[in-house]
């Protein structure tokens, strides 16, 4: 997104303002119920969607140095991210190959070999395998090439590791799927930022509801009226499709102060928030010096996992601003949080009848272009 577009942005947005008017699709549209609750469905998304498309698994500053390792889980899959003693990433399975024990029980850490508990199968950073207790007697013809640990696919790029979550698959071209991105991103410089507070909360909400949230302004002024909602223009906003992604862009309320005939010093960041929706489960949320990183993790057809990571420059980092990025960490938790319960409201009350689909006015277009994307994955 270069700064001809930003501009042109804003434009189009303080003049729909100037008219009284708002970012509007030409149609209402609805979304079925069976969409959120159906397991069926939920499990069809699970093995066409996340196993199928590349996702994010960790910011690249979660593994600072040769020999860290984080574990995880994504996709329904348990995983072991390290760094090798050469600076390599890798993605593995958090499982033995042996008689499939967890690996590694810490959540982040260094090291350079994994000992698994149960046997003491022990594995190099790099996956290879590299030692079996009692292996001339009990193992005499096993291949130690052959059971490394089970990799995926991955990628690092753009301050973020990738990943390919599908253990049938031995190798992935990520190199047209994150050309876009890097066009897209350029403004951002993420991978010169560094993670300050990430925390895992739990929604009983369906994934595809906690992401259409972030997809529209409409509800900004009401569900958010004790935190961002002041700071934000009611029910203006804007989107566009990049491949599978959306682009939202979400203008501050010091839009209606812009002066037109300096418009080649308006600032874009001063003057919005914008929201990436990268298909199928991560948002970006850019805000004036940092951004945040949103992923949600399916459990269940009404219960997901969301990792909140607020997101730095790195030269930012530093000891006078742990105050103001803790507090700007606590301002999007609480932000987020209102939306996270008004959709686990949302899904207790599916099944009682009262609808049979959801309806997505013209304020909320994004929300159906998101979901006819899902249903073309599937």
């Amino acid at each position: 997104m270069n700064h001809e577009f930003q501009i042109q942005s804003l434009e189009t947005l303080y003049g729909l303002d100037q008219q009284g008017s708002a970012f509007l699709d030409e149609r209402v549209t609805t979304s079925p119920i069976e969409r959120y609750t159906n397991q069926e469905r939920f499990d069809a998304e699970q093995e066409k969607i996340f196993r199928f498309h590349p996702i994010i698994a960790a910011h690249a500053s979660e593994l600072p140095e040769n020999g860290a390792f984080i574990t995880l889980r994504k996709a329904g899959l348990p995983l072991l991210l390290t760094r090798d003693k050469d600076g390599q990433v890798h993605a593995f399975l958090n499982v033995c190959r042996h008689r499939g024990a967890k690996l590694v029980s810490e959540e982040k850490g260094c090291k350079n070999v994994f000992s698994c508990p149960y046997h003491a199968w022990t594995y190099a950073s790099n996956g290879d395998l590299r030692g079996v207790p009692h292996q001339k007697q009990g193992f005499p013809d096993i291949d130690k090439a052959a059971n490394g640990l089970k990799r995926l696919p991955v990628a690092e790029r753009l301050g973020f590791i990738w990943i390919l979550a599908n253990p049938k698959t031995e190798s992935y071209d990520f190199e047209p799927f994150l050309s876009v991105l890097e066009q897209e991103f350029g403004w951002i410089d993420m991978a010169g930022h560094a993670i300050t507070h990430v925390e895992t909360v739990e929604s009983n909400a369906n994934w595809k509801l906690l992401l259409e949230a972030g997809l529209e302004a409409y509800h900004f002024r009401i569900a958010h009226k004790n935190t961002v909602g002041p700071h934000m223009m009611d029910s203006l906003s804007s989107y566009e499709m990049f491949g599978p992604h959306i682009r939202s862009i979400l203008p501050r309320s010091s839009l209606p102060t812009l002066d037109p005939a300096d418009r080649d010093n308006w600032d874009f960041r001063e003057l919005t928030n914008v929201v990436y929706t990268l298909f199928p489960s991560t948002q970006i949320l850019t805000m004036q010096d940092h951004y945040e990183l949103i992923q949600v993790e399916p459990i269940a057809p009404g219960k997901t996992l969301i990792r909140l990571a607020t997101v730095a420059p790195a030269e930012d980092i530093t000891s006078d601003k742990v105050d103001h990025w803790k507090r700007n960490h606590s301002i999007t938790k609480a932000t987020l949080t209102e939306d996270f319960d008004i959709c686990a409201d949302i899904q207790s009350g599916l099944e009682s009848g009262a609808n049979d689909a959801l309806t997505f006015g013209r304020y909320e277009g994004a929300l159906d272009r998101f979901n006819k994307e899902i249903e073309k994955a599937l």
